[in-house]
């Protein structure tokens, strides 16, 4: 009888978590949240379709953000329903599978998109301080490589701590801490040997986000020390300008993982409510700017968009 209560305790969904004692406002909360998700869908989509409608932006920088902006919808697609569902439904329940299968997705689309910038860093790279051989190193099909090895790079390390969860039995309480599936919140639930599922993402997170982060700001201290070599005041500031956007996007992801880090490692005395409002910064904050970054920096983009528009080309 034992046997049959902790195979069933082990088989039924978990249940996921809104805003706990905000129930009654769920509806209000949803709104704000239900407004970043059409903007960030709006947003990204329309870069994906100016980049691949317009001939001019067929290039490695726009091809580069290209990737980007389609692994923040990807994000946020993988995210908000179940986030959306608690909050208009109140439907918390998650089938097992479907908690795994997503915890997968946001956790290497993460990594994905760490890659990607730093596969962008590269681009400005070559660009400033290699620009005449740009062209010949950054081609259609090496860029295209690139963006294939980061997606490979996601998917497949982060598969090693998540393909345990499908075999582990889940004997505690089913209620996780957010309104979507994460490794963390999962294996606090499994009753089984975690030491593996403790200490690779740990490692992980060393030898990509932290190794990500630095090979970003060593390639960032060799192209200001190019950029200030020119003597042209001019030519500086127009090569630092082509750097802005993507210095941005990176201040912005970078920035919400060090917070939600430091909210996880110091805050545990912290209500639990920052914790989940750190956490849904963490996924939708870096989606909802850098459409708008790239619009608002990026000339080629804003020139696209008013085009589309049909309002008048803006000057150089």
């Amino acid at each position: 009888m034992y046997t049959i209560m902790w195979y069933n305790a082990s088989l039924s969904p978990f249940l996921l978590t809104g805003f706990p004692g905000l129930e009654a406002v769920h509806h209000w909360i949803s709104i704000p949240f239900f407004v970043v998700y059409f903007s960030v869908i709006l947003g990204n989509g329309t870069l994906l379709f100016l980049i691949k409608d317009d001939h001019s932006l067929h290039e490695p920088m726009y091809y580069f953000l290209a990737m980007l902006a389609a692994t923040d919808l990807l994000v946020t697609l993988t995210t908000m329903p179940t986030v959306l569902g608690v909050l208009w439904l109140n439907y918390r329940e998650i089938h097992l599978e479907v908690c795994f299968s997503q915890a997968y997705f946001i956790h290497s689309l993460s990594i994905v998109e760490s890659g990607v910038l730093l596969a962008m860093a590269y681009d400005r790279f070559i660009a400033i301080c290699n620009p005449l051989r740009y062209r010949s190193i950054l081609t259609n099909s090496r860029v295209a490589k690139i963006g294939v090895g980061a997606l490979l790079r996601g998917f497949i390390l982060v598969a090693p701590p998540i393909v345990p969860l499908h075999w582990f039995p889940y004997c505690h309480s089913h209620v996780l801490s957010h309104a979507f599936c994460l490794h963390q919140d999962v294996i606090k639930l499994a009753c089984a040997d975690i030491t593996f599922n403790r200490i690779y993402p740990m490692v992980l997170v060393s030898f990509t986000f932290f190794l990500d982060s630095l090979i970003i700001l060593f390639s960032y201290i060799l192209i200001l020390k190019t950029v200030m070599s020119i003597a042209s005041g001019e030519e500086r500031t127009k090569a630092l300008n082509t750097c802005i956007s993507h210095i941005c996007c990176v201040l912005v992801f970078y920035v919400t993982v060090i917070g939600l880090s430091l909210i996880h490692r110091f805050g545990k005395h912290a209500p639990h409510v920052v914790h989940i409002t750190m956490s849904y910064v963490y996924f939708l904050f870096p989606p909802f700017m850098n459409p708008i970054i790239y619009s608002v920096k990026t000339k080629q983009i804003r020139n696209g968009i008013l085009r589309r528009f049909c309002l008048p080309r803006l000057r150089p």
